[in-house]
């Protein structure tokens, strides 16, 4: 299970329900909880599965998430399992020919941030296998979940669109990137990353443009007088783009030393 750390999970906040509707396959309950646990989602509800419950199948294909499969509760009917619940939204590839609000995961993802922290409470329907929720299951709804899919091939299994979905509510939630290790935190964010050294000072960067210009002078690298200051230019523009760390001046001074001994012995100057 590489990116699981069971010490590490974190006391979990008010966050979307996710309720399954008559899931076939305890594999599919398995690792719709295991997306679930990716994104900060804890409470599952299954209604109907085909299959019983409790199912080894899923707890086998949860990879760790054992808490989500543990907790979930079974309902006979839908609205049993929505009886709780303020606004819920549906998840569907196909139109449904009602009169109902379609927003996308991310649309969907920024109005569920909007109503739990007016303290409502959410949930998240997902379909069956084969053919999702019917019209009547939607019509419970209050909105759908509609993803932009290429439309010839638009069909996503339960964890797929458990993940997208709760992908979305997550990332604005998220406090870092990826896991942390042992020997490293996990990233505060994207961007460059620096372990074990930092950006570069315009000091120690104007510092290397000196060094690696005089001594491109002294060997004659310079052609011309005229084109110099061109290609000096050109040369700061590269170097500035690269982004450079302290270390990685250090190196390139290093470099830069080491090919002038080397072009000095070779002229019986050292």
């Amino acid at each position: 299970m590489a990116g699981t750390d069971k010490t590490q999970i974190p006391p979990l906040g008010a966050a979307p329900s996710v309720i399954l509707v008559n899931p076939q396959l305890g594999e599919n309950i398995g690792t719709a909880a295991r997306a679930m646990a990716n994104f900060g989602l804890s409470e599952l509800r299954i209604v109907e599965p085909r299959d019983g419950w409790p199912n080894e199948r899923a707890v086998s294909a949860a990879s760790g998430a054992d808490w989500i499969i543990a907790s979930a509760t079974i309902h006979a009917t839908l609205a049993d399992a929505l009886k709780d619940f303020t606004h819920v939204y549906a998840t569907t590839a196909r139109p449904r020919g009602m009169v109902k609000e379609v927003v996308t995961p991310e649309q969907a993802g920024a109005d569920m941030r909007l109503r739990i922290g007016r303290g409502e409470r959410v949930a998240l329907l997902f379909g069956r296998e084969r053919w999702g929720l019917n019209n009547d299951e939607v019509s419970l709804a209050d909105i759908i979940i509609t993803a932009p899919v290429n439309p010839a091939f638009a069909s996503l299994n339960i964890a797929q669109a458990v993940l997208l979905v709760g992908y979305e509510w997550y990332k604005h939630e998220a406090t870092s990137l990826g896991q942390s290790t042992p020997e490293l935190p996990a990233l505060e964010g994207p961007g460059l990353q620096t372990p074990d050294t930092r950006p570069a000072t315009k000091d120690e960067l104007y510092g290397f443009f000196h060094h690696i210009e005089s001594e491109l002078d002294a060997a004659g690298f310079f052609k011309t007088e005229e084109k110099k200051p061109g290609m000096i230019r050109n040369m700061r523009n590269l170097f500035a783009r690269a982004q450079l760390t302290e270390q990685e001046v250090r190196s390139l001074r290093g470099m830069v030393a080491s090919l002038t001994r080397a072009h000095l012995k070779g002229r019986g100057k050292v």
